[in-house]
């Protein structure tokens, strides 16, 4: 038997640690003894308390320390817990990172040299930003697509997000006092920004922003929203699109968004499960009625080799109805390897691309 001192120094717990975890009922005593209430730990003990000191280290929490504990004989089961672990941590990193710039530019509040400026209707903003954030990307691994670039033009601003799986873009128009600038906004201080548009309606309809490519300001009513930039290169988005933007696509249909939605979201409607990353997805097929206009294809026809049919997984296409509804769209078809594109019939600037899903 070793005493509390001698397991706190095989395992390189202290001795407050091991009481502790005996508390908790994660290590538990061998033997207590009931004159003195000494801890006396077995020598099979320093095992798992040198595994419960390193998950200390790395800062698990005590419930996935003792669920470790639990199953340290079923290794695969204690490395899904210490991935998901790490990807939490990963995560607050990201988030540490994103607002250590932002408390930066905090600190430097003096306006921003060189920075171009717009003045914008907060109603048009609000509504490109709206347009493109469900294509945001949250991959930890791709901190490049964690924000909504601004490619600031002559007359206005537009608004790019992807994920690698969707993209949008909208436009806002305005007054630019300026040359061209590009600079990616990271998300949460986009979701700032979005809040800010809906604050003191009725005193100003407009929006003031300073965008240079490492900073950008925003100001409505009087209230400043501060960020630093992301410091990436957001990808050829135009180069991504193909012929998206100038070339005609084989098929334009235009769709009620509501009456579409209702289909996608119907008990029994027709969807096909797909596995991506380790995860199961319900993939939607489109195709075409014999009358030119959009259907939901059932599986038993989804790999037909003779007819137009496109794959989209279906939160997607969900998530980009909502962000592009204006009562009415227009799907633009091309075949089952092109993207699926959903424009707004009065507004060539806004629109979302889907990647579609092999059938």
């Amino acid at each position: 038997m070793r005493s509390i001192g001698e397991l706190a120094r095989a395992s390189g717990l202290t001795v407050s640690a091991l009481r502790f975890y005996d508390r908790s009922g994660v290590l538990v005593p061998a033997l207590v003894d009931p004159a003195t209430g000494y801890r006396w730990y077995a020598d099979d003990q320093v095992g798992p308390a040198r595994l419960v000191a390193g998950l200390r280290r790395v800062g698990m929490p005590l419930a996935g320390i003792a669920e470790a504990l639990r199953h340290r004989h079923e290794p695969a089961m204690v490395h899904r817990l210490l991935d998901a672990h790490l990807r939490r941590l990963e995560d607050g990193l990201a988030d540490a990172r994103r607002e250590l710039s932002r408390i930066r530019a905090l600190l430097d509040p003096e306006e921003i040299p060189m920075a171009t400026r717009l003045v914008l209707s907060r109603t048009d903003l609000a509504a490109a930003v709206d347009a493109v954030r469900f294509a945001v990307g949250t991959d930890p691994d791709l901190p490049v697509l964690a924000g909504v670039l601004l490619e600031v033009e002559p007359d206005g601003v537009r608004l790019v997000a992807t994920d690698r799986h969707r993209l949008a873009v909208a436009r806002a128009g305005g007054r630019v006092d300026g040359p061209s600038v590009r600079a990616l906004l990271p998300v949460d201080a986009v979701d700032e920004l979005r809040a800010l548009l809906d604050t003191g309606v009725g005193i100003t309809p407009e929006a003031h922003l300073a965008v240079a490519p490492d900073r950008v300001e925003a100001s409505v009513a009087g209230r400043p929203v501060v960020a630093a930039a992301l410091p990436y290169d957001f990808p050829d988005y135009r180069r991504l699109l193909h012929g998206r933007i100038d070339g005609a696509p084989a098929y334009r249909i235009p769709v009620d968004v509501a009456a579409l939605r209702g289909a996608l979201t119907a008990d029994g409607a027709p969807v096909l499960r797909r596995e991506y990353d380790g995860t199961s997805h319900e993939v939607t097929v489109l195709g075409l009625d014999d009358r030119g206009g959009l259907r939901l294809v059932g599986p038993d026809e989804a790999a037909h080799p003779d007819a137009v049919r496109v794959g989209v997984n279906r939160e997607y296409l969900l998530d980009a109805l909502d962000a592009g509804d204006r009562g009415q769209l227009v799907l633009e078809l091309d075949g089952p390897i092109a993207p699926l594109a959903l424009r707004r019939p009065d507004d060539a600037d806004a629109f979302s691309i889907l990647m579609p899903v092999r059938l």
